[in-house]
């Protein structure tokens, strides 16, 4: 098998879609209906941030299973809930299983909601409106294999730099490819997939 081939998969409902959604109904899911659909507003880019740093190290799918769990486990990702939550909260959370259980990365994103809590009082959709404003313009033409694919950019490298600035952790430039690619900023759908098209911003 090509590496270009590899770039699709068609699933047994005949759709074809990017080779890494193949095998796992969770996977298709996600790809079909989230993966590279435009995602705005404070609290849903908090979640997708909070969610892409317990990625870091780990596969996405691992992520995926548990969301519902770490949305319970943070308070449905409400930033201000999030930033007031205790240390006893984050002791807790050592504890659940249910999610992935890393204490650094636990304390980052209680960090991380005070620090956007500090922006978002003072302007509503600011964090919506700083990581929005390194997307890229729109490409020509979608990716033509995964190997097309980049895993950093100069504009994930710069948002790094600038939430890091305000304090943020977890938020490296791969860290942030990913959120970009999964938020919509970017449609890295291949050439040949369903929805190398329509993920338009």
């Amino acid at each position: 098998m090509t590496a270009e081939r590899a770039s699709i998969v068609v699933g047994d409902d005949g759709v074809p879609r990017c080779g890494w959604a193949g095998g796992d109904v969770e996977y298709s899911r996600y790809h079909d209906e989230e993966w590279g659909t435009p995602l705005h507003g404070d609290r849903p880019l908090f979640e997708k941030l909070s969610l892409e740093g317990f990625q870091a190290g780990l596969s996405w799918i691992t992520i995926l299973r548990r969301r519902e769990s770490f949305r319970q486990a943070f308070h449905g990702f409400d930033i201000a809930r999030v930033a007031a939550m205790e240390p006893d909260e984050a002791d807790a959370l050592m504890q659940n299983a249910a999610i992935i259980r890393n204490r650094a990365k636990i304390q980052a994103t209680i960090a991380n909601a005070a620090i956007t809590q500090s922006m978002v009082d003072e302007r509503p959709g600011a964090l919506d409106e700083l990581m929005w404003g390194f997307a890229p313009p729109a490409r020509a033409a979608p990716p033509a294999s995964l190997s097309q694919v980049p895993a950093i950019t100069p504009e994930s490298t710069a948002m790094s730099a600038a939430l890091r600035a305000r304090g943020f952790k977890f938020v490296g430039p791969t860290t942030l490819y990913a959120l970009m690619q999964s938020s919509g900023m970017v449609n890295d759908h291949v050439l040949g997939c369903a929805r190398a098209q329509s993920g338009e911003r």
